[in-house]
């Protein structure tokens, strides 16, 4: 018996979202009595960093490095690698990529699943349980999973990655490969940003800033935080920012420490993506918007007004620090 964290590598990188698995891998092996392998699909120069977060062994997948994403194959690889290690628990991300996987996985190892697990599992008698929001974040469902194999995916930001061991040389392992029958013409990343489901600080906006003109006020004060920014449905729907942007129901569900949100009425497929997060602020000139019963705190006024002062005043806060 083992827990195998899934680790996936971008641009030759394992990032946080990877080190929270190896935690959240680290802890569920702790609580089981076992250990806790990271396997990692690709290439990933700092893979022995794995070691420093949880992980008790660094696994490698032969023959991938340069493998395109495709779930099928996904599922072939993890599915061969799972059995090859002894694995009876395995923990994905809940991104694009975890969602096309997981049920596949669950599916080829006859196990039980829980997709977007938010919080650290405990054991009620043989059944391992784990924790979920539902309804639009309304609400805290627990799952107790008596399956013998399990597949999860952890929502981003659940844990924080701790420096709990010490680096580790990644193994290599060899697996059957299937031959992918999806062809990528065109892959489009964004670089140089936290990715959203990561950040831990967003300024977001809506259609109050108005128009895409007037959106260098979210980014200053995003860059003075060092936050990602994000968007709400019907800005990236008329084209003011992309749509990798857009948080919600229907867009990326975020979990940030701080979630600032400008100009957005806070609608309940809005609040459904946000409403995880652990301080939310809100600015709106509408003292009746709906997003205000959600927040933390709030301001009610014109953003062009109050986001310059907010932006000067975090300057001057952060000069004096």
């Amino acid at each position: 018996m083992a827990v195998l964290v899934v680790v996936e590598s971008i641009n030759d990188q394992i990032n946080k979202a990877g080190f929270e698995l190896a935690t959240y891998g680290f802890h569920t092996a702790k609580l089981l009595g076992t250990e806790s392998i990271a396997l990692v699909i690709g290439k990933a120069s700092n893979a022995d960093q794995l070691g420093v977060y949880g992980a008790s062994k660094v696994v490698t997948v032969a023959g991938t490095e340069q493998l395109g994403f495709d779930s099928q194959v996904y599922t072939s690889i993890i599915a061969d690698a799972a059995k090859q290690l002894g694995a009876n628990i395995i923990i994905l991300r809940n991104n694009a990529n975890g969602k096309a996987i997981e049920g596949r996985l669950a599916v080829r190892l006859q196990a039980g699943s829980v997709s977007g697990v938010n919080a650290l599992p405990s054991l009620q008698g043989s059944a391992m349980v784990v924790s979920k929001s539902v309804y639009s974040g309304k609400a805290i469902v627990q799952y107790a999973i008596s399956s013998e194999v399990k597949v999860l995916s952890l929502m981003g930001n659940a844990v924080q990655p701790e420096a709990v061991g010490s680096a580790i040389s990644p193994e290599s392992i060899s697996v059957n490969i299937p031959t992918p029958k999806v062809k990528v013409v065109e892959r489009k990343t964004v670089s140089g940003v936290v990715p959203l489901p990561e950040a831990e600080l967003v300024v977001s906006a809506g259609r109050g800033l108005k128009g895409p003109e007037n959106w260098g006020i979210v980014e200053d004060l995003a860059n003075v935080l060092g936050a990602t920014t994000a968007c709400s449905r019907p800005v990236a729907d008329t084209g003011w920012r992309p749509h990798h942007e857009h948080v919600g129901q229907t867009g990326v569900a975020i979990r940030p420490n701080l979630y600032i949100a400008l100009g957005i009425s806070g609608a309940i497929q809005h609040l459904a993506g946000v409403n995880n997060s652990k301080v939310i602020v809100v600015v709106n000139k509408d003292p009746e918007a709906p997003f205000f019963k959600a927040a933390d705190y709030g301001i009610v006024g014109d953003v062009f007004e109050v986001v310059p002062k907010l932006t000067e005043a975090f300057k001057k806060y952060k000069s004096k620090a």
